[in-house]
Order: C-alpha cells, then sequence, then structure tokens
C-alpha cells in the first residue's frame, strides 16, 4: 500500500476567501471543507476539484435557479436602520454522514495558522474549490458542497436538509409566516442588497480583507458541470461592509470570463484574478484591494499557486504539464523553475533553517515511477545549482516539508522506510515500535517541536494507531489506539482527532473499543485519555441517567459529506474553555438523535443546548454566540446568547423569510458585521443580507465585565505542568470586546510528579503508571547521539512532555541522565543502495548508505568493499552521511560489504549488486521440425552479448504460466504432433525483450541442408522477414520443381552467416495409414533430387546439365538452380538489389 505523508486541518483558510455554490431550495445545501489527495492543505486550484452536490428533480414552482429578467444593477433594502459593527463569526464544522468518519487532525481553522499541515496558509492562497450538481432522480434533496479557505477566522455555510415537516413559527406550505411578529423576538440593524443579474450564477467566491477594511470582493460565476468550465462571470466590489455592491464586469473587460480569485496572504491589498484558460489564458491584478485592475497575458496554464510566508511578491504556479514556474513581481512575469514536478509536493524555504531564503523544495518525477528530493535556488535551478539534500530516489508523493522537519519515504527491497530531517541536518529512518509494521502512515502534527504520526499497522482496516517523537521526531511512542479513521472526499485518509483551540495539550478523539466508537479526551497531549461526561439534566431539565464505562457523551468530529445526521464542534483562541460540538449521550456514537452539547470547562462538564442541528459561531471575539437553524425552510430569525449558551435569545434580522445558503463574518473581528447568503424565493438573484450587531452591546468592555476560572480535569488543577487562570465575560454583559482583552490569561508552575511524564521509546506504561521495558526492547547503555558525539543522554525510561512546564519534583528522579559513550562494539549495521534496488546500469554511479545503529561514532572506522577489488576506509561514520559513490567497469554480480570497527570489536554487513547494460534484442534459435517425445534444443541469442544477470522466461503453446531458467539454452521435449509456438522473454534489470518461434512435430520426417555461395551473404541484412522471404521463395520453387504438395515441404533459412537454409520433407496426410516401409521409400523418392543454390547475378542458357551428384564450377551468373535428374525444367532466379524475381527456362540435357 502507498504510504503518503500528510495531514489536513479541519478547515483550511489561507486568505479570506469563500466559496458558494447555489443549489435546487428542495434539498438542502451541504457545505463541506475538503482535504486534499496524500491529506495536504491544497494549493490554490484553478480548475474544480470537487464535482459533488446533487440536484432532485424539482417542481416547475419550485425549481432550481433564480429570476429571469433581473437588471444588471444591484438592488439595496434596509431593514432596519443602525449602526455597522463587527461580528466575529465561527467557520462551522460539518458532522459527518452515516457510515463516514473524519478527517485527519480537526482543528479549527479560526484558531489554525495550519502549522499542523504540511502546507503553511500564510504562504499559500485561498484554495477555490468548487462543487458539483448532479441528477439525483432517487429523492428530491438538493445539495451543495462549499469548500472553505482562509488564513483567519471565518464562517462556513450550509443550508441544511429542505423536508416535509414543519415546526412552530413557520407555515405548512413551508414558510415563516411574515406577516406576523413575535412579542419576544428583538430586531437587528441589516441591509439587504441583491445580486441582481446574476441570477443564472451558481457558484460564488468571497473576499473580505478584514484589518479595518471595509472592502469585500464577491466574484460570481457559472460553472458549466458538462463542459467542466466556467462560461460566465461577474466581479462585485463593496466598500462600505457589504451594505451595496459595484458590479466591476467593465473594468476588468465585459468579454473577460474570471474563474478564480486570489489574495496576497502578506497584503491583502493585492488581489489576483485568474482568466477561464478555455478563452483567454491571463491573470487580472490589482493593488488597491480590487479597485482597479492591470491584465498581464500567461504562456501556461496555472493549476495552483504557493505564495511565499513572508515576501508578498513571490509566488509559485504550478502548471497542467507538471511544470513549476516562479514570479518575484506578484504576476507580472513568470520563470520555469522546473519540470517533472510532482503535484503539491514544491515548498518555500524557511528564514532560520534553509540556507537561503529565495530555495525551493522539490520532488521531482524520475524514470520508472520514482521520485527525487532536490532544491532549487530561486530564479536558477539548473543542474549546477540543485541541491540533493537525500542521495538516492524516494517513493512518489511522499516529500513532506513542515516546520523543522521533512519527511520521505524510501523503498528498500520491497519494503517501505520513512526517514525525517531534523533542522536540515542528514535524514535518518524513523524508528517506530519493533512490531509495528505500518500499511499507511500520516503526518498529524508537528507542533511544540515534536511529531504526531497516525499509523495504520498491519491488522488495522478502520483506525490508526497515533505516536508521539521526542524532538528530533525519531523515535515514535504510543499517544492512542484504534483511533478511527475513513477515506476523505478526495482520497485522502481522515482521522477523528481534534485539537481544542486556546488550551495547549486538550485533543478529542473517536476510538474504537470492542466494535463500539467512543470518544475521549486527553488534557496532556495523549498521556492519559478518559470518557466525556454526559450531561446531569436534558434540555428540559429532566435528569439523565447515564453511568461510566456503560455510557458517556460522544461528539462527532469532522466534516462531512452529509451535515444532515450529525453537527459539528468548534472552539476558539479567544474563548478558551467553551467547546460546542454535535453529538449523543449513550454507550456509542450514533448518527440519530443528533443534540448540540456545550462545555465552558474545557470539556469537564457538558450542556445541552439543542436537540436539532443549528450551525453555531462565535460573536464579539468569543464573548457570545449566534445560533442558525438548520432548516429546509426560510427563516426570519437567529439566536444569540450573551452566557455561555445557557439562554438564547430569538432576533429577527430580515422582514422577508430567506432561505439560507451560508454564513460570512469578517476576518480580524474589528467590527461586529455579519453577511448572511441566500435568496428570498425558489427563482430569486442571489440575496446579500448584511447584519450590524453593534446595536446590542451598550459599551466597550471593562475590567468589571470580566471573572476567571481555572482549567483543571476532574479537578487537578496541574496540567501540562501548569496551573492555568483564564479571563472571560461575565453572563449577559453586553459590551464590546477588545482585541487585546480575549487572551489574557495567569499560569504558574507545578511540580513536577510522574504524571508530567510520558514512557521513553522501547517502554510500556503498567497498569500501576510506571514504565517498563518492551519484551522486544533490549535497553543500551548508548544511543544515535554516540554516533555523532561523545556523550548521550540514558534514559530512566520516561521522557517529559516537550511542552510541559513542570519544575523541580521529581523532575530529576525520571528525567535522562547525560553521560559520556562507553566504548562499545559496533552493532545493527545496515548497508543499502541510495535508489532501494540490488540492480544497477553499467556506467552509472551507484550510492551506498551506510547506518549503525549503535556504537560510539568517532572510535568507530567504516569500510566499504565494492566487491570488485577496490574499497574505501573512513574514520568514522559521521564523514558518510550522504553516502558512498562508485561506479563499475564491467557487468557482473558483485559481494559490497561494509565493516564497522573498533578496538572492541566490528560488525559486518554484506549485498550482492548486480550491475548489468541495457539489453537490446534477444533472438531465439530453433528446429523448424522436430520428432516427437525427442528433445530438443533452444537457444536464445543476446545483442549484446554480455549484459549481467539475465533471467529467461519460455512459454510453451498458451500455458500461462513460463518457465523460469537462467541458462539462454533450454532442453525441451514435445509429446504431440503438430504445430507448437515457443516464446521466450529476456529480462535484465527493468529492461525484457522477447522473441517467437513456431516448430512442427511429426512422427519422422527427412531433411536436406541448402548450399549458398558466400556472395549471398552481402545481400543478408539478418532480419527476420527476409529469411521469410527468401524460405516462401524457395519453398515454391521446390514445388513446381518436384510437385510435392505445399504441406510436405518446409523451408527454413538459419540465422546468421554464412546463409545457410534447410528443407523438411514431412509425410503425406494420406499416408499416416500406410506401413512405416511406405512412408520411408516416399520420402527417400523425393529426395533424390540434388539441390545447388548458387550466388548473385544472371544465368544464362549455356549453364550445361549438372550431373546428379557432381558439383560443377558455375557460370558466376547463376543465382539458383534447381534440377530433377529426370527433367529438363530448370527454375532460374535473378537478384537484382534487394528484388528477386523468377523466370521459368528450358535447358538442353549435355
Amino acid at each position: 500500500m502507498e504510504t503518503r505523508f500528510g495531514y489536513c486541518l479541519f478547515l483550511l483558510f489561507s486568505e479570506w476567501i469563500w466559496f458558494l455554490s447555489l443549489t435546487s431550495i428542495l434539498g438542502g445545501t451541504k457545505a463541506e471543507v475538503r482535504c486534499i489527495p496524500s491529506c495536504q492543505p491544497p494549493p490554490v486550484t484553478a480548475f474544480p476539484r470537487e464535482v459533488s452536490a446533487a440536484f432532485g428533480d424539482a417542481p416547475e414552482e419550485l425549481g432550481v435557479g433564480f429570476k429571469e429578467g433581473s437588471s444588471a444593477a444591484g438592488e439595496q433594502r434596509d431593514n432596519t436602520a443602525g449602526l455597522a459593527a463587527p461580528v466575529e463569526s465561527w467557520s462551522k464544522v460539518e458532522p459527518r454522514s452515516r457510515g463516514n468518519k473524519t478527517s485527519c487532525l480537526q482543528k479549527d481553522a479560526l484558531n489554525s495558522q495550519e502549522k499542523l499541515s504540511p502546507r503553511k496558509a500564510p504562504s499559500r492562497a485561498s484554495a477555490p474549490f468548487s462543487k458539483s450538481v448532479r441528477s439525483n432522480s432517487s429523492c428530491g434533496d438538493a445539495e451543495a458542497d462549499v469548500t472553505v479557505d482562509s488564513d483567519q477566522d471565518a464562517t462556513s455555510w450550509r443550508r441544511a436538509r429542505r423536508s416535509a415537516e414543519t415546526w412552530s413559527g413557520f407555515s405548512a406550505d413551508g414558510g415563516e409566516e411574515a406577516s406576523l411578529s413575535d412579542p419576544d423576538e428583538f430586531q437587528l440593524t441589516s441591509s439587504t442588497f441583491a445580486l441582481s443579474g446574476d441570477t443564472a450564477h451558481n457558484q460564488a467566491m468571497v473576499h473580505w480583507s478584514g484589518q479595518n477594511s471595509s472592502v469585500i470582493l464577491m466574484l460570481t460565476k457559472y460553472y458549466d458541470f458538462n463542459s467542466g468550465r466556467v462560461t460566465e462571470s461577474s466581479l462585485w466590489r463593496s466598500t462600505d461592509y457589504g451594505t451595496t455592491y459595484e458590479k466591476l464586469n467593465e473594468k476588468v473587460g465585459p468579454k473577460t470570463i474570471l474563474s478564480y480569485l486570489y489574495v496576497s496572504p502578506n497584503n491583502k491589498r493585492k488581489i489576483m484574478l485568474l482568466t477561464d484558460p478555455e478563452v483567454e489564458s491571463s491573470l487580472l491584478i490589482s493593488l488597491d484591494e480590487g479597485a482597479s485592475y492591470q491584465k498581464h497575458s500567461l504562456a501556461f496554464d496555472i493549476l495552483s499557486l504557493l505564495f511565499h510566508p513572508e515576501q508578498e511578491d513571490w509566488i509559485l504556479a504550478y502548471s497542467h504539464d507538471q511544470k513549476l514556474y516562479v514570479s518575484v513581481e506578484f504576476g507580472r512575469r513568470w520563470q520555469l523553475v522546473h519540470d517533472s514536478v510532482v503535484p503539491n509536493r514544491f515548498y518555500w524555504s524557511r528564514l532560520g533553517l534553509d540556507k537561503e531564503q529565495g530555495m525551493i523544495h522539490l520532488e521531482i518525477s524520475v524514470s520508472n515511477g520514482r521520485s527525487q528530493y532536490i532544491t532549487c535556488k530561486l530564479q536558477n535551478c539548473s543542474d549546477g545549482n540543485k541541491g540533493k539534500p537525500f542521495p538516492g530516489f524516494i517513493i512518489p508523493n511522499s516529500l513532506v516539508v513542515q516546520d523543522e522537519y521533512v519527511f520521505i519515504q524510501v523503498g528498500f527491497y520491497g519494503k517501505s522506510v520513512h526517514y525525517v530531517s531534523y533542522k536540515r541536518n542528514a535524514f535518518y529512518p524513523m524508528k517506530l515500535p519493533k512490531y509495528t509494521l505500518p500499511k499507511d502512515l500520516q503526518i498529524i502534527s508537528t507542533d511544540d517541536n515534536q511529531v504526531v504520526a497516525a499509523i495504520q499497522d498491519w491488522h488495522q482496516n478502520d483506525s490508526y494507531n497515533l505516536y508521539m517523537s521526542e524532538s528530533r521526531g525519531l523515535l515514535f511512542t504510543l499517544m492512542l489506539e484504534n483511533a478511527v479513521s475513513s477515506g476523505g472526499p478526495e482520497g485522502n485518509i481522515m482521522i477523528d482527532l481534534y485539537e481544542v483551540a486556546g488550551i495547549k495539550g486538550v485533543f478529542l478523539s473517536n476510538k474504537v473499543v470492542e466494535n463500539q466508537v467512543k470518544t475521549y479526551i486527553t488534557y496532556n497531549k495523549g498521556r492519559d485519555w478518559r470518557l466525556l461526561q454526559a450531561p446531569t439534566t436534558d434540555l428540559q431539565g429532566n435528569k439523565v441517567y447515564c453511568e461510566q464505562p456503560f455510557c458517556s457523551l460522544h461528539l462527532h468530529l469532522h466534516v462531512s459529506e452529509n451535515p444532515y445526521t450529525s453537527g459539528n464542534i468548534v472552539s476558539k483562541d479567544s474563548a478558551p474553555g467553551i467547546i460546542i460540538a454535535s453529538g449523543v449521550v449513550g454507550p456509542e456514537l450514533t448518527n440519530t438523535n443528533v443534540s448540540i452539547f456545550i462545555t465552558s470547562d474545557a470539556g469537564n462538564t457538558w450542556r445541552e443546548v439543542f436537540q436539532e442541528e443549528y450551525s453555531v459561531f462565535f460573536l464579539n471575539q468569543g464573548g457570545s454566540l449566534v445560533a442558525i437553524r438548520h432548516t429546509p425552510l426560510p427563516i426570519r430569525h437567529i439566536w444569540l446568547s450573551f452566557d455561555e449558551g445557557r439562554n438564547w435569545d430569538k432576533y429577527s434580522f430580515t422582514s422577508s423569510p430567506l432561505y439560507v445558503d451560508g454564513v460570512l463574518g469578517e476576518p480580524g473581528e474589528d467590527t461586529l458585521i455579519m453577511t448572511i447568503f441566500g435568496h428570498f424565493s425558489h427563482r430569486s438573484e442571489w440575496q446579500l443580507v448584511k447584519i450590524d450587531f453593534r446595536s446590542i452591546f451598550q459599551q466597550r468592555c471593562t475590567s468589571e465585565d470580566y471573572l476567571t476560572w481555572q482549567l483543571h480535569n476532574e479537578g487537578e488543577v496541574c496540567i501540562m505542568g501548569m496551573k492555568r487562570i483564564f479571563q472571560k465575560l461575565k453572563a449577559n454583559a453586553r459590551c464590546v470586546k477588545a482585541r487585546n482583552q480575549y487572551i489574557s490569561q495567569m499560569s504558574d508552575s507545578c511540580p513536577c510528579t510522574e504524571a508530567d511524564f510520558e514512557c521513553d521509546y522501547g517502554f510500556e506504561r503498567q497498569i500501576d503508571g510506571s514504565c517498563t521495558p518492551a519484551f522486544w526492547f533490549v535497553p543500551s547503555a548508548s544511543s544515535r547521539d554516540c554516533i555523532t558525539g561523545d556523550s548521550f543522554l540514558n534514559t530512566t525510561g520516561y521522557r517529559k512532555a516537550l511542552s510541559n512546564n513542570c519544575t523541580e519534583g521529581t523532575l530529576l528522579k525520571y528525567s535522562p541522565r547525560r553521560q559520556r559513550c562507553p566504548s562499545q562494539a559496533p552493532r545493527g549495521l545496515q548497508l543499502f543502495t541510495s535508489e532501494g534496488t540490488l540492480v544497477s546500469m553499467l556506467g552509472r554511479n551507484v550510492t551506498f548508505l551506510v547506518f549503525l545503529e549503535e556504537g560510539l561514532g568517532s572510535t568507530t572506522s567504516i569500510t566499504v568493499d565494492f566487491g570488485d577489488g577496490t574499497a574505501i576506509s573512513y574514520v568514522n561514520i559521521s564523514s558518510i552521511d550522504d553516502g558512498v559513490r562508485h561506479m563499475y567497469s564491467k557487468v557482473g554480480i558483485y559481494q559490497v560489504s561494509a565493516t564497522a570497527s573498533n578496538t572492541l570489536g566490528f560488525d559486518r554487513v554484506i549485498l550482492y549488486l548486480h550491475v548489468s547494460c541495457e539489453l537490446e534484442q534477444v533472438q531465439l534459435s530453433a528446429p523448424s521440425v522436430v520428432v516427437k517425445n525427442k528433445a530438443v534444443n533452444l537457444t536464445t541469442s543476446l545483442r549484446p552479448s554480455n549484459v549481467g544477470t539475465v533471467i529467461y522466461y519460455w512459454w510453451f503453446d498458451n500455458k500461462t504460466e513460463p518457465i523460469v531458467t537462467l541458462d539462454r539454452v533450454m532442453s525441451f521435449t514435445f509429446t504431440k504432433e503438430g504445430s507448437h509456438s515457443v516464446t521466450v522473454q529476456a529480462a535484465v534489470g527493468n529492461t525484457v525483450h522477447q522473441d517467437r518461434t513456431t516448430v512442427a512435430v511429426y512422427d519422422y520426417f527427412r531433411s536436406h541442408v541448402l548450399a549458398f555461395t558466400s556472395n549471398l551473404d552481402e545481400l543478408n541484412p539478418g532480419v527476420s522477414e527476409w529469411r521469410e522471404d527468401i524460405c516462401r521463395v524457395v519453398k515454391n520453387s521446390m514445388v513446381q520443381v518436384t510437385g510435392i504438395s505445399e504441406d510436405q515441404l518446409l523451408v527454413t533459412v538459419l540465422p546468421g552467416l554464412s546463409t545457410t537454409a534447410e528443407v523438411f520433407i514431412v509425410p503425406e496426410k494420406r499416408s499416416r495409414d500406410g506401413t512405416a516401409d511406405e512412408k520411408w521409400a516416399h520420402l527417400d523418392q523425393v529426395l533424390s533430387l540434388q539441390i545447388i543454390l548458387m550466388a548473385p547475378g544472371r544465368c544464362s542458357a549455356q549453364c550445361g546439365f549438372l550431373a546428379v551428384t557432381g558439383f560443377h564450377s558455375f557460370p558466376s551468373t547463376c543465382l539458383v538452380e534447381v534440377i530433377h535428374h529426370n527433367e529438363h525444367h530448370v527454375h532460374i532466379y535473378f537478384v537484382k538489389g534487394t528484388l528477386l524475381l523468377h523466370e521459368n527456362i528450358l535447358l538442353s540435357a549435355a
């Protein structure tokens, strides 16, 4: 199974760009964040990757689409007067569908800076993924997927399933009573703008600059799912936080069709628009937040973009033909970097780790399905400037450059070995517990200078084990067994693991326990896990009877393709301790009877807040919550809570009920503004409802509006070695939080205890909490540190979590102790070729990699003997981190050995290397006619003749299984009469050639060799077609002269020089009933012919009679003369160049 490194964030936000799609309002829409294949945060994809929404057949009056005949100008309506102010939006984490499990490490996009992604969010433009519409005749529901991408807080959206059910406050025909007013509801300040003229458009991309900017850009387009391209587009711009929009089609060109919108992650004023390459391939660039544009033509079609994490004008562009281009002028000019680049496997260098800022990490495809890891300078990627951090080939699609780590996968003799480089140093194999045999490995996180990996062991199918490393990413210990996994929508692997925002070390995971899925929580980054405590009462205040371990709270932790059967999960850095999720109370996680739950103390206690599905958003820096119901009906209301979800107030945001398609809040949270996307009727335009929340907040928050709460785990306040106290708003404090007020916390370190330490590599935790060596582990007095240095940290069996901040206490008791490396004999020497194979071609450099598991590297010498009479020695093993190169001058099988030795002993390892040259041709030689039940030799000849070790595969007739030999000659006995085919293949390394012939088998036959003069050899090109033509000519002549049946006569011209032929006369079919003597007599009569063949020229009438037994000199003009001793008819053949002519001439007897 192919292993792919990488993992996906729960939501990926590299810019503030939202991608929306409209669908039929009969069914709900579906919002979804997609992880790309190999689980990477996606590059900006210039063409749709996703076509996954479904349309049902809608009745005419409920059809898909919008009002026709709308004017080109937009319309704006003020619903209520008021002030505009910010709203904080939450990017909703979609629940999973029935039977579909989570994705990768679930981490809220709002809080994520994509540290857990193989690609960093700040360095990538937002990824506009599209969705498709496909017909589904089996149900009337329609769905639309949304994929979102931004580098800051954002809001996802979805439209809930529209079913036939109704609720109070809604009319029976499926809409809210617009004329009725609830006396308990409150009014929100809002305005509505209609995107008139775009009724056919089914997709939209929205960019909200944030950072005190009032500019919003929206690109709407019609994506034709049949042709797979954009056929119409409109560009809209607002400068008043979305109150009004201006259509910019005239500014970008009325006939220009735009497909994607990108924004520099380092300067939100810089906008890039990509045109549809089917019409024209060009870029439109704006430097003033989309107010004006300049068009630049492109010589290639862009598939994805990767922005530099710091330099705002530096961009990498990946084309459809696997070429990588670079621009240092924000797309005005482009230069080719390299071709044959593997998709999504290119990375910017990182200052402080890489030698140069303007360097690129690449995985390139080479021959035979292999890849290579190289580094290139920004504008000079010539062969002389390429770096090869790893000397050999790697498995395709395995390069991941993430933080301080570089991960690759290498194939060695049919096995996959995972390598890691820490801080761009030498690569070393990742060490897992001995009997962990991974079918697949995914890098989940590199946060806190530590690697978290998900590994599917050899016996697992729908689950992964989670492992955690020390700082170098080399030694891994078990973190959690049997975490739920599933295949993602893009073919990626999805893991039920969610990192809670705002509090380091808190994770939630769904684990398979006795065929049941249960939710567990950890407060110390995986050292200890426990079940979630169910709420004590339900929403109605009834007592909940739920006793662990038989009953607990279980949560959905992932984005789902079906958001209608499960909910979502969200937490936020600015609201530490608050987690909102959908789930169930019971023995296991299910997709039925899902409710929304909330915790205010980081998962210790939970409350049920809704018994239906809602999307919940953070407002006011997390000080308030906004909930929007998932419903197939149009709505006028949203719900607000100012006390962490204990009480909810109903607010009206529009005078007319709106079918909600999505919600967008401003990044940066400096204003309290939210935009809801939707439409009023089944055929109306897209409506953008801007909601202003500032009118419901009275003032700025002061210190008197806050209270403190202390983080704990079931009463234990020392978590990850710290006591942490956070500030949060008091209940019902309706004040506006300032940006610098939401992160206030106090902390104090705790004395170290055994609970602050996890088990070190090779040790396992026992029931009493102690760490003891695993049965397979032999504690060694040295470590890899002794390979490169003179001292090492001798483990006690424990290691402190890297993000744990405890001090003193038992720190010295459990901490490893630095010791001088003892002198010991080397052990665990390993020898590989960099290509991972035991075959090499003549004239090419072979790179041998040597690794030593244990030994004092400074005093251990290494000798590599190449087996061809040459050897090389090194003072210590650190001298050959980049491998040892050697070139062989002759083909053969060489015994290559490496020996590590010091004063206390040595270790030696051997491999056998096959050196061969390229095989050009194989030729099979076999008798044309053989006798039944008599062994015959089949011979092959090769060109060139000495190519090294050759494996021969022989097939006879229609046999499917070949006979395999190492000998060029095959002895075989045919047991049946008739025509038999023989096929041979000669394999040298990765080169295979084939030849085929046919053998006739009879009980008996007679043969005669034909003589040719030597000058015929000058016309022999040595190809089988020429020999077949000569056979045909000779056979036809003999049939005419002798009267022998064509079926009785076989002629073959043998390959090689001098040119010779053989004639076979086989018994007639009708004579098969006669006696053996009669058969042989018949053949002897035929063989009374004397056949003499001469060389090229022209025969004259003076060619006299030739005696039957005599061999006289012939005129030089004769080519071939066939004489029957009782006849005077002679058949003469002439050769002119390569053309054979035939004449019949009657000669007189001598």
